[in-house]
């Protein structure tokens, strides 16, 4: 059964995998995916990602704190494909006071909310972590 919607099917898994403390979770691969798990491990929520190339597969492994405390707190749909939201640069959000993302897909790829404010672009708004 293919699903209809790859990016809350990535944020689900992450998210439950995180909920049942998970070591990793294994998904099926697509660019978009790659580079919001690219954007989630330069910031840290992430310990890393592997991919199979020719089963178009992907497994990605949490990262957790010491007492086994997740880093990543909360990942949060905003675009969504029934009401996709679009923000400006002026208008990209700060998440929880600066403790947290903003992941946006723009015109120069896909970018977490501090670099598309230097790079003064807005695009569509996918997600937000902390």
């Amino acid at each position: 059964m293919t699903c209809q919607d790859p990016l809350s099917n990535l944020f689900t898994r992450i998210r439950n995998a995180k909920d049942a403390m998970h070591r990793f979770v294994d998904m099926n691969s697509s660019k978009i995916l790659l580079e919001i798990l690219k954007v989630l491990k330069d910031q840290g929520y992430l310990e890393n990602y592997l991919v199979d190339a020719e089963r178009k597969k992907m497994r990605i492994f949490l990262k957790y704190a010491e007492g086994r405390a997740p880093v990543l707190n909360e990942i949060k749909r905003i675009s969504k494909p029934g009401l996709r939201r679009y923000v400006s640069v002026k208008k990209i959000p700060t998440v929880q006071n600066g403790f947290g993302i903003a992941i946006l897909s723009t015109p120069m790829g896909i970018l977490d909310g501090e670099t598309a404010r230097k790079e003064n672009v807005g695009g569509e708004l996918l997600c937000t972590v902390w």
